[in-house]
């Protein structure tokens, strides 16, 4: 370990910015700083002296790299709205019935049995603890949203428990012990058995709650193996042995403890986690399926495990964030670029084949086949708010919202107790056996349950996702009835109300109230998909309005001053790049950030999602909406005057000389519903891509 050195913050970050300026943070530093924090880190006046509740779902407040700062969950509320239900029902429903689905599958058990206080063998993968880490997250955020008692003695009793079974020298694991002790951190299990992934979800579930309560009895413990057990036992020194993530989350957990407690050896631990050791030799398909295992700015392409590959993104970014580090940077963006050119849904899934879960070759996007899991959209979704606050981009935010809506909203039923594991974009239920053989692709439970809680622990954090701040004023990221109250980083407060029917209507209102009459900007977003958007401020419109962009409103704003935003909400068309190709000569169907789907029980009868296509012949291209308040919770439906194949006879031969002449199809009502609530009725085809027909 290298002797420790204190510097002052403003000399730190003066440091980091000429390094990188000079291209030498390509490889992060092989050693440790102190265990202390920064001097000066928590002085009054640096954003990083943020209290507990007013830190965001990553606290980039002193992160020298970021351009955008986050708001806390408590300072944002949804109210009567499109997310208002889904959050609702997260908070009553999901996540107290999870809590069930962890008692009785022996998750807590796992950890009583080792103190005596349960006679169950231990149950579930070596990843189990991880189930109630992601758990406590999303509990913790929820309680930033609401005064919830008895979950919060619930939760209370059981971290309690979890910090309990904490060794002398800070190891907490639940599944390495007894006969398994000596299998700990040794090269096989840190390439497969999870140890690092389940104490970043401790140390991430542990912060959750930390900036919900003020209580850090959890965060506690998870410093604790970090600093007592991690550190002094392994890393780059020559008296250490190495470190392999194997499934990456413990790079950006560290980063966000370090964002918490200040200590920076806890950047400097993930910076060396991301670069890799080559002191040991890992197998070249190995190091292809972790992510990991070799410096992440060698990585030129998205592979290997979807889930993995998007929570290293995460890290290395949160890494760039805090250090500037340019070769970073350069990679990330090279990665982003494949991801949205090449490698993901319509929908903002990832992952393309279900062996190893994995990404699959560049535009290899099948639909039945479709692995999609939910967390891999949700590490989407989180790598791209991590870009945005680096960058201030809106394409992130495009990316966002397009996983939010549709890959990442898909995973949980409307009833919050049954979810997807994966998201496909086709479906056929006679063809398709799913968990313990159910028929169903929703389920209460896996024995991999990692979904599940990571869908609850999204939609608890939402709210820190609406706005963020800047040096220069207030950025608008999503859209539904809410309301904020926060502050401008000159100290200014400042309230703002959302109204709207957002995503059924694309007219919005901002009211915004500054305490006092102030100039600043406001950042208001207009979605890539919003062509012919317009913008007014008390009622004057404005100009140079571009979709796929923040549109700039810099004023001194009073007082009850309006936004008007109105984004054109007609169904279209969309379709794949060619060499996408199961999508050729077919459409998905987009209104407003939904992609829409077909399901058989919603068409006239008779009538096969496989003989069906749209019709783009001049006068039967519209779709026409109809809003039904009493089905899956209130939607809007799309209705097309499409066509049916005419079926095929018994005698027909499989195949034939192709006929110029198109086939003849019948004339039929179609109905299209938003991707996300399918598979909430009895089983049926499900189609996203529909074939069209121009005649």
């Amino acid at each position: 370990m290298s002797s420790s050195k204190h510097v002052s913050r403003r000399q730190f970050l003066s440091t980091v910015a000429s390094s990188a300026a000079a291209g030498v943070l390509a490889r992060p530093s092989l050693s440790f700083a102190s265990n202390s924090p920064l001097p000066g880190f928590f002085d009054v006046g640096t954003a990083a002296a943020l209290a507990w509740q007013d830190q965001g779902v990553i606290n980039t407040a002193s992160s020298p790299y970021a351009k955008l700062h986050s708001v806390p969950v408590r300072a944002v509320t949804i109210e009567q709205g499109f997310w208002s239900k889904r959050r609702k029902t997260n908070i009553e429903r999901s996540i107290p019935t999870m809590r069930e689905e962890l008692e009785q599958h022996g998750r807590m058990d796992n950890f009583r049995r080792l103190v005596g206080k349960s006679s169950e063998p231990q149950k579930g993968p070596y990843f189990s603890d991880s189930d109630i880490y992601k758990w406590i997250d999303g509990v913790g955020w929820a309680l930033q949203s609401s005064v919830q008692p008895e979950l919060r003695r619930t939760t209370d009793s059981m971290i309690r428990e979890v910090v309990a079974i904490q060794e002398p020298s800070g190891y907490l694991n639940t599944y390495y012990q007894n006969d398994r002790v000596s299998l700990r951190m040794s090269q096989h299990d840190q390439e497969v058995g999870h140890e690092m992934y389940c104490l970043g979800h401790m140390l991430q579930g542990a912060i959750a709650y930390y900036r919900a309560t003020g209580d850090s009895t959890l965060m506690d413990a998870g410093a604790r193996m970090v600093d007592n057990f991690v550190i002094p036992n392994y890393g780059p020194e020559p008296n250490q042995k190495p470190i392999i993530s194997g499934h990456p989350e413990i790079e950006m957990a560290l980063i966000e403890l370090y964002r918490t407690t200040g200590k920076r050896q806890h950047v400097d631990l993930a910076g060396y986690i991301l670069h890799g050791d080559d002191r040991w030799k890992i197998e070249p398909e190995r190091i292809v399926y972790m992510f990991c295992g070799t410096p992440f700015t060698s990585r030129t392409k998205l592979e290997g495990h979807a889930v993995r590959a998007m929570y290293a993104c995460c890290g290395a970014t949160d890494y760039y964030l805090e250090t500037g580090d340019p070769e970073y940077w350069k990679t990330l963006n090279t990665l982003w670029e494949d991801l949205v050119k090449r490698q993901m849904y319509v929908t903002g899934g990832v992952g393309a084949r279900a062996q190893w879960e994995a990404f699959g070759d560049a535009y290899e996007l099948p639909n039945a086949q479709a692995y999609g899991e939910s967390c891999a959209a949700i590490g989407n979704m989180m790598w791209n708010w991590r870009m945005l606050a680096a960058s201030g981009e809106a394409k992130f935010t495009d990316v966002i919202e397009r996983a939010l809506y549709n890959g990442i909203n898909s995973g949980m039923s409307l009833d919050g107790t049954r979810y997807c594991y994966r998201n496909p974009l086709a479906f056929d239920p006679a063809a398709f056996q799913g968990f313990r053989g159910s028929p169903n692709i929703r389920n209460p439970w896996y024995d991999v349950t990692c979904c599940p809680p990571n869908i609850e622990r999204t939609f608890s954090s939402l709210p820190g996702y609406f706005y963020s701040t800047s040096k220069d004023g207030l950025y608008v990221h999503l859209y539904d009835n809410s309301s904020l109250d926060w502050h401008l980083e000159d100290g200014t407060a400042i309230k703002v109300q959302q109204k709207t029917n957002y995503p059924w209507d694309g007219s919005i209102a901002l009211t915004l109230t500054p305490a006092r009459a102030a100039e600043f900007t406001v950042y208001v977003r207009i979605p890539a998909w919003a062509n012919g958007a317009s913008v007014a401020v008390n009622g004057k419109p404005e100009s140079a309005v571009k979709a796929g962009e923040y549109l700039p409103l810099r004023r001194t704003w009073k007082p009850a001053d309006r936004v008007s935003l109105n984004f054109p909400m007609e169904a279209v068309p969309v379709a794949a790049n060619p060499r996408v190709a199961e999508d050729r000569g077919r459409v998905a169907v987009r209104r407003g950030p939904m992609i829409y789907c077909m399901e058989e029980l919603d068409q006239e009868r008779g009538v096969a999602l496989a003989d069906v296509s749209v019709n783009f012949s001049e006068h039967s291209r519209e779709f026409r909406n109809e809003y039904k308040a009493d089905l899956l919770d209130g939607i809007v439906v799309l209705h097309h005057r499409g066509g049916a194949y005419e079926l095929a006879s018994a005698s027909e031969a499989l195949y034939a000389t192709v006929n110029p002449a198109p086939r003849k199809t019948r004339p039929v009502d179609l109905t299209f519903v938003p991707y996300y609530v399918w598979a909430n009725r009895q089983p049926s085809a499900m189609q996203v891509w529909v074939p069209y027909m121009t005649t």
